[in-house]
């Protein structure tokens, strides 16, 4: 199943029918669906799709000159190879017509060989660039694209036409998987699955939540079972370390400190650079409050996990290693999963109404072109969701509420209460007010955010496209 991608697809087209050489680098996380994308995109045209492997230097040049002689030949001699990468790039200025040329998994290539990438640069140089080449360098591993493909000091620095970063889908995107699911189902399988194609297709429209809960993510022999350990385990060489970081924050650990002492991999500066590792791989996120006109030089950054299957693989799944694979899925799916499912929701909720809040900016229905956005925490108060122009001097603060009960009037009490408190900083006199409720809202609550102009959003709005309006 391809879903979606339709601008990804359009911007690759768009180079394509330039006809000038083009080096377009797609990177993203593993999962997030690069290949298939690729998969598309080459279909109907001359193309050379060559995935790299975790093989040696000699083995991937013998696979990648393989494929290229493939390209207009119908047999390949036992044992060919260029003799060399750079005899195998230059290769690639023969092939007739406009040939796509994907290297998929390009940072392979790169831990097998560091001088792949300027072989590359000189190849392109002297030959390439002057040809009707569209070459494509694909990676997962996204630290590793942006230094040693994207990065001033790379050696590729500037060759680069275009790149793009490919994000999981958003959660109106994730919804098309289970177009049988009620509204809030989707936004629950959202909450623990997110936006990546490849997990989202493990589970079923067939069937409900939580039996697909059951069957791939909690039972022993589940397809997402050991899908983190994969994960880590082919990016890493230090995968321990990284699950006892992961354990920690999905314990409640949040500030650097804490981490450190909870996941005991050494002091704060080890910590620091595995945490810096994982936010390169966009598995951490760290977050400062929306109110931070600096945010790289605040000191009150919270370190989340990003993804949310990791979230609630480490929150239900790692703690119980030992009863799941005694068979146990269906108890701790009862017993640990079902009692705290709505809290553990309501925290993605919060997420999918920040996104919405920049589906209504990208619209141009919000009364100021926001700087910021996030949420915002100080005082002993927290803003679910924070918009900020320190240019305009205003904000728009939103409150959301993941519960079986129509918000009421206290909650917006409570929320003009809390920008009162953020609003006395005194840098954004003008505020708008929005509110995010699962099922709905109490009739004094919609009377009142008639007259004032409070935008009032349920749940199945989030399921609207770009346009929110």
């Amino acid at each position: 199943m391809f879903f979606n991608r339709e601008a990804e697809l359009a911007h690759l087209e768009q180079r394509y029918d330039t006809d000038q050489a083009e080096m377009y680098v797609l990177y993203g996380r593993r999962r997030v669906g690069k290949t298939e994308l690729l998969r598309a995109f080459c279909e109907g045209k001359p193309h050379v799709f060559f995935i790299a492997t975790l093989s040696s230097d000699r083995d991937l040049l013998a696979a990648f000159s393989e494929e290229i002689w493939r390209f207009d030949h119908t047999e390949v001699s036992e044992g060919f190879s260029f003799p060399s990468w750079e005899a195998a790039f230059r290769a690639l200025a023969d092939l007739p017509g406009r040939p796509i040329v994907v290297i998929d998994e390009f940072t392979y290539l790169i831990s097998g060989n560091k001088a792949v990438p300027s072989i590359l640069q000189k190849v392109w140089d002297q030959v390439l660039q002057n040809t009707g080449i569209f070459l494509v360098l694909c990676g997962s591993y996204v630290g590793m694209m942006e230094r040693e493909v994207l990065a001033y000091q790379g050696a590729l620095y500037g060759r680069r036409t275009a790149s793009y970063l490919l994000q999981p889908l958003e959660l109106a995107d994730a919804a098309a998987f289970f177009p049988s699911y009620s509204p809030i189902q989707q936004i629950e399988t959202w909450a623990v699955l997110g936006g990546m194609p490849y997990y989202l297709r493990t589970f079923s429209a067939a069937v409900d939540l939580f039996a697909n809960i059951e069957e791939q993510i909690l039972d022993d022999k589940g397809t997402l079972y050991n899908e983190p350990h994969l994960l880590l385990m082919q990016e890493l060489r230090e995968p321990r370390n990284y699950f006892s970081i992961l354990r920690a924050i999905a314990q409640g650990n949040t500030r650097l400190n804490e981490i450190a002492q909870s996941a005991r991999v050494g002091t704060a500066a080890a910590t620091v650079r595995y945490l810096d590792t994982l936010q390169g791989m966009r598995l951490v996120r760290r977050s400062v409050p929306a109110s931070e006109s600096r945010p790289d030089k605040s000191r009150k950054g919270l370190y989340r996990i990003a993804d949310p299957f990791l979230r609630f693989w480490f929150r239900y799944v790692q703690p119980y290693r030992g009863r799941l694979e005694q068979g146990l899925a269906h108890s701790v799916l009862e017993q640990h999963v079902r009692p705290d499912f709505d809290h553990f929701v309501g925290q993605a909720f919060e997420e999918a109404a920040r996104q919405y809040i920049g589906r209504l900016a990208r619209a141009g229905e919000l009364p100021f072109a926001p700087e910021r956005m996030g949420a915002w925490w100080g005082q002993g108060e927290e803003i679910d969701a924070v918009a900020i122009s320190d240019a305009e001097g205003a904000m728009l603060v939103g409150e959301c509420k993941w519960s079986a009960n129509a918000v009421g009037l206290e909650v917006l009490v409570d929320l003009k209460r809390k920008a009162h408190v953020l609003g006395a900083l005194g840098r954004w006199p003008k505020v708008s007010y929005i509110l995010f409720s699962k099922v709905g809202f109490t009739s004094d609550v919609e009377a009142l955010a008639a007259s004032q102009g409070i935008r009032l959003v349920r749940g199945a709005d989030l399921l609207e496209e770009e346009s929110a309006s």
